[in-house]
């Protein structure tokens, strides 16, 4: 099963929620956000570029949250994304879990006073998300679960011990650790950073050298930090240090590759990234500024990491 997760962070902290085995498990700021005046330190360009990372079938997620007609804006604190493919689908199934305070009682009332009818799965009542097309259940009054129908009963089933939960992903687990005190993160699973390396590679990917350790690739995380400009560090697990070194030098022949065909603000982009490995670990580490990262955002290079 392949394993992507999301964060979204509303306010400061993180905290880990269950979710079917995802191939992807990330967190990142949502679209709601506060300027901060009084801190010079905090990137005005921020949150219009954090909006701008979220790969589309989040983004489209979290706009149907936001336009369910639910009104929960002031309630959710923190948003946690789960990606993850079931056996014969060809596309991803994604569910969002919401963490905050909220109304249950008064949501329940306003669906029973539109006529609004839920789907009973043992415990739990799964109600349709306005018109978005998706459904919402209420764990208790700090967490609600969304996405499609499917995805939300799969939740459940993880949640009840019926199917594999992310909480048995030892591999994945082992990633967060590094992560706990960043608002936005990413981390996926072994297939998940195969595609991404091979993506990210392009024609340096077809060396037998990438053919010969992408097997044994563990598992990648990634995170990015909006404060006084953009920082983006991504860390890919293996299972030693030659295949670090070795992943390391194929990233830094990439480099030179994308460089040669490069626009001049890519060639900075490239220039101002360092790619190294340190034991077991492929890390690559890039910092620019608000203006020059809104430059990239549609680069293949920046796009096939953070889809």
């Amino acid at each position: 099963m392949d394993i992507a997760v999301e964060h979204l962070n509303w306010s400061p902290g993180t905290e880990r929620h269950e979710a079917s085995n995802p191939d992807r498990l990330s967190r990142a700021p949502p679209l709601k956000f506060e300027e901060n005046d009084e801190n010079p330190h905090v990137s005005h360009g921020g949150p219009h570029l954090r909006a701008k990372v979220l790969p589309p079938e989040l983004k489209r997620l979290q706009d149907s949250l936001q336009q369910s007609g639910m009104n929960v804006n002031q309630s959710v604190v923190q948003l946690t994304f789960a990606a993850y493919r079931v056996p014969g689908d060809v596309s991803s199934r994604i569910v969002g879990i919401a963490s905050g305070q909220f109304p249950v009682q008064q949501f329940v009332e306003n669906f029973k006073k539109h006529h609004i009818k839920g789907t009973a799965v043992r415990n739990e009542m799964i109600y349709p998300m306005g018109n978005t097309g998706l459904s919402v259940v209420f764990l208790d009054q700090t967490t609600m679960v969304f996405g499609s129908l499917e995805a939300i009963k799969d939740s459940l089933e993880a949640r009840d011990g019926i199917k594999p939960s992310f909480l048995t992903n030892t591999a994945m687990q082992n990633l967060m650790p590094p992560l706990q005190d960043e608002a936005v993160w990413s981390i996926l699973d072994q297939k998940g950073t195969q595609e991404m390396m091979k993506s990210v590679l392009g024609q340096a990917a077809q060396v037998a050298d990438y053919s010969t350790v992408k097997n044994s690739l563990v598992g990648s995380r990634y995170t990015m930090d909006f404060n006084q400009g953009v920082k983006f560090s991504l860390d890919v697990v293996t299972p030693d240090t030659v295949t670090a070194a070795t992943m390391s030098s194929l990233m830094g022949a990439a480099a030179l590759m994308e460089k040669m065909n490069a626009t001049p603000t890519e060639k900075q982009a490239i220039a101002s990234t360092n790619i190294t490995s340190s034991g077991n670990v492929l890390q690559v580490r890039f910092s620019t500024s608000d203006d020059q990262f809104a430059s990239l955002l549609n680069s293949q290079l920046f796009q096939s990491v953070i889809h």
